[in-house]
């Protein structure tokens, strides 16, 4: 797909540079022009994704260029460019609109990761609107979620009774079931909030010695490599949403500075003394049991409290089995049209085996084994034969099974352990190319290797 980009940038020395850096991506289309009069023209004649504008040019400025144009263009991002940066200019351009912002000079890697960054959130963005469309009418969902299961009913019955609230919330539930979906879902029911910014971060995905910089942002010489002032998530997500996601990786010291931001909705930039306020909505996440960690001493018992106020169980896929049917049929018209294929539909005895499969990855093993299967699936139909062996080998043996004295959770243990021991077999033992297989963080996947003694 044709990445379109913008460029509004009247030196002209770093619009040839950033011309030339973005023309390395061959699917990226990119135009520049000088002054931001002739950008409001432009804007008018063509379609682009992200444009590029800096701060101070020759007419309007490009402050008031993205607040003209980003009413006008909700669909672009907006990224604001400067060689002088502060934090309270970044923070006004965003709450004008833009996505982001890149200060003088920029650095191939800054921006390619930020572009990364943007055309994956419109990706999945676009997902969800096709999903909204396919599902009008056909099947009950809510916002961004699939799903018409008593226990997904109930949760969003929830969603809608803490929307005009500024409550924590907790949601619980395995790798894959969808936390990230609920947590947009309030944000996006939130009368107050959904205008504002939905930030996620994964607790579990980011170096530990770089989650305080990331939470509340960093002043230039904080630390090695702070080559200027950065404003962090907190910052970025104020008046909006913030999802902590994989809460329970979050390292102890860092646990009592996120305390002091839910009790006093304060906290400093990582180097600076400067006291900073911040209104946003709490979200955290996580697939681990908070109250085991809490025995262990990995998690603070007075945190814990304030996150759980609401607490949400998102089921996993194999307690509403029902929902099954529904999003094998959402993926598959969605991997049709990216990969330009005509799946017409599946066999009964193929879809009573994915029905029956317990599903240990959840909705994201479902999403990435129907990828597999169109591609490369060689017929109109999917048959059974053309579902993975560690869904069709439950016949010989490859299912779970209720073992005496054990919980459902246990008994569930050994079929997850041979799951991952095949994608840690089709990686080649590449752990980072396992969790991509089987749709996990990294983290998540070397948790559950530790759990079940895989080395």
């Amino acid at each position: 797909m044709k990445k379109r980009l913008l460029i509004i940038e009247d030196d002209a020395l770093v619009s040839d540079s950033l011309c030339q850096m973005l023309s390395k991506d061959p699917d990226c289309q990119i135009e520049s022009l000088p002054d931001g009069e002739s950008g409001l023209k432009r804007l008018k004649d063509s379609e682009f994704d992200i444009v590029l504008v800096d701060l101070r040019l020759p007419g309007i400025s490009g402050m008031e260029f993205i607040k003209r144009c980003k009413p006008a263009y909700p669909s672009i991002d907006f990224i604001m460019m400067t060689s002088f940066a502060t934090v309270e200019t970044a923070v006004a351009a965003m709450k004008l609109g833009a996505t982001d912002y890149l200060t003088k000079p920029i650095y191939d890697d800054e921006l390619q990761l930020l572009l990364e960054k943007i055309f994956s959130h419109r990706s999945l963005l676009k997902e969800n609107e096709d999903l909204k469309k396919e599902l009008a009418g056909d099947v009950d969902h809510f916002h961004n979620i699939v799903g018409s299961d008593k226990k997904m009913q109930k949760i969003y019955s929830i969603i809608r009774t803490i929307s005009n609230t500024d409550t924590t919330i907790l949601l619980k539930g395995e790798s894959g079931t969808g936390k990230g979906m609920i947590a947009q879902a309030i944000h996006d029911n939130d009368p107050a909030r959904k205008n504002g910014p939905h930030i996620e971060v994964s607790c579990g995905a980011i170096p530990r010695e770089l989650l305080e910089s990331e939470f509340f942002g960093h002043v230039k010489g904080a630390f090695t490599g702070a080559i200027r002032d950065r404003i962090g998530r907190f910052e970025m997500a104020d008046g909006g949403t913030i999802l902590l996601d994989e809460i329970d990786a979050l390292p102890t010291y860092l646990q009592v500075k996120l305390l002091r931001v839910l009790q006093q909705k304060t906290f400093e930039m990582v180097g600076d003394t400067k006291t900073k306020r911040t209104d946003v909505r709490i979200i955290a996440a996580t697939n681990q049991s908070l109250e085991e960690e809490i025995k262990k001493g990995t998690f603070r018992e007075d945190l814990f409290y304030r996150i759980n106020v609401i607490s949400i169980e998102i089921p996993p896929l194999r307690e509403r089995k029902g929902d099954i049917p529904v999003l094998v049929r959402h993926f598959l018209k969605g991997f049709n049209e990216k990969s330009k294929r005509n799946i017409k539909g599946i066999a009964k005895e193929a879809m009573d085996a994915l029905c029956e499969y317990p599903w240990p990855g959840n909705v994201r093993e479902v999403e990435n084994m129907l990828e597999r299967i169109v591609v490369l699936s060689e017929g109109d139909i999917i048959t059974y034969d053309c579902l993975p062996s560690n869904i069709t080998q439950k016949q010989d043996g490859f299912h779970a099974t209720l073992l005496p004295g054990k919980d459902l959770k246990s008994s569930l243990k050994e079929p997850e352990k041979k799951v991952i021991l095949q994608a840690l077999e089709q990686s080649g033992g590449n752990r980072k190319k396992a969790a991509s297989i089987l749709n996990i963080n990294r983290t998540t996947l070397y948790n559950k290797m530790k759990e079940f003694n895989l080395h």
